[in-house]
């Protein structure tokens, strides 16, 4: 059940594109305007592709950790909901899973009562925050969650929207830090090194709508897992990573993703 009601959605800046719009466009939703539209339009075919790979990432992923018994996930990012969402997809594997979405996005807080509608046995939550307030989304997640059992973070398709002089690594750590033993980071992110001509397509696109962005590298995305305990198949692109079968289709991405664990000692 929800743990509380929304507070009334601000108004929606509809003149400037923004990430969650975009990103909703790519995947084929409804919930978007003519100014988001222009931004994914004027992207390479293949960013579709991506939006989509990431979503199936998250979908194998959060299913795997709840059906290892994982009951509590952090997802810092959420975008507008696009079913299944996360707990759906936890929920029919833990039905009394907890979970607590975050965004920054007025148009992500107007549809939220579609994130709020959880299995009877569960909760969900909505908190509307930036990622770049690591503090305050930890504060009121932990009225949600408990952070002495393991707790799921996830992060997808979100911190290369936070190029490096927006500190990522200190903002990953200071989330990472506040989570048990036994608890995940879930993190997909777009690469510079895998296709950077069309890395750089998609980075001046969006500049031209205002929005910065920071592609990285394998060996820069495998710093934010430092101190934790990689899951098989490591850091790889979003197709290939999967723990149980059937295996996803083979076939080409832009996009780096992983899934790891905190270790019993703690991170490091």
């Amino acid at each position: 059940m929800p743990t509380g009601t929304p507070p009334t959605p601000p108004r929606t800046d509809t003149t400037r594109a923004q990430p969650a719009r975009v990103y909703d466009w790519l995947l084929g939703g409804k919930d978007n305007y003519p100014v988001d539209e222009a931004v994914g339009r004027r992207l390479p075919p293949q960013a579709k592709d991506a939006a989509r790979q990431n979503r199936a990432f998250m979908h194998r992923a959060t299913a795997w950790l709840a059906d290892q018994g994982v009951d509590q996930f952090l997802d810092i990012g959420t975008g507008i909901p696009t079913e299944p969402n996360l707990h759906q997809i936890a929920q029919r594997v833990v039905p009394a899973a907890r979970i607590v979405y975050v965004d920054n996005d007025p148009i992500v807080l107007r549809h939220a009562e579609a994130l709020l509608v959880s299995s009877p046995e569960g909760t969900t939550e909505y908190v509307q925050a930036d990622v770049r307030d690591p503090g305050g989304i930890l504060r009121r997640a932990r009225d949600v969650l408990d952070f002495s059992r393991p707790v799921a973070l996830s992060l997808i398709a979100l911190l290369h929207f936070l190029p490096d002089d927006q500190d990522p690594q200190g903002i990953v750590r200071e989330l990472v830090d506040a989570l048990p033993p036994g608890s995940a980071l879930v993190l997909s992110h777009a690469a510079s090194d895998l296709h950077s001509d069309l890395a750089r397509q998609v980075a001046e696109e969006y500049a031209r709508a205002g929005i910065r962005l920071g592609f990285r590298t394998r060996d820069e995305v495998a710093r934010f897992f430092d101190g934790l305990d990689l899951v098989d198949p490591g850091l790889v692109t979003a197709p290939e990573w999967f723990r149980t079968e059937p295996a996803p289709a083979e076939e080409d991405s832009g996009i780096h993703a992983g899934v790891a664990r905190v270790p019993s000692g703690g991170t490091a």
